[in-house]
């Protein structure tokens, strides 16, 4: 495993016990010996994204675009970016490149029906939602959104079954 992999990891440790601020010191700690490994720069702003903190974030994301202009994980955190200066047409621009890079990811998928769905294509919330839920059946937050979907189309059978799916989760938890 290489050393920017590993370095990874613990980053991901720190991050789920919301250690960010030891996350981005052991990250910044590494850039002088990675600097051209786009990876740290992505973690970077994720943190920074987590924590609001979006010039920062816009900083590390365009960085990092530069060292590696294909990275899916960058687009789709660019989108973020674009999101939170309410520029909604460049943020699906992002999505989707993010999307065509990474075209099986259920997250991306999720955040484009959303975005979608603020732009009023609702022929696209559907398809694009019943996608991500061929691709995690049991994410609860796909199956929530794509019940609010159904309900917004008066698709009424298909969003009862769903929410029926939902709370048997529920029961059996």
């Amino acid at each position: 495993m290489d050393a920017v992999r590993t370095l990874i990891q613990e980053v991901e440790t720190l991050k789920a016990n919301k250690e960010f601020e030891k996350a981005i010191e052991l990250l910044q700690s590494q850039l002088s010996k990675n600097n051209d490994d786009y990876r740290i720069y992505e973690e970077i702003a994720d943190i920074y994204l987590y924590e609001w903190k979006i010039a920062k974030a816009k900083k590390a994301i365009d960085f990092a675009l530069n060292i590696n202009p294909e990275s899916a994980t960058w687009n789709y955190l660019k989108w973020f970016i674009f999101l939170s200066n309410n520029k909604l047409i460049e943020a699906i621009e992002f999505l989707e490149k993010s999307n065509n890079l990474m075209p099986n990811n259920a997250e991306v998928l999720r955040n484009l029906w959303w975005a979608y769905s603020m732009t009023g294509e609702s022929k696209k919330w559907i398809f694009i939602l019943k996608r991500a839920l061929n691709l995690s059946p049991e994410d609860r937050l796909i199956n929530e959104d794509l019940a609010m979907a159904l309900i917004w189309i008066w698709k009424i059978s298909e969003w009862n079954a769903i929410l029926k799916k939902i709370w048997k989760e529920e029961l059996t938890i």
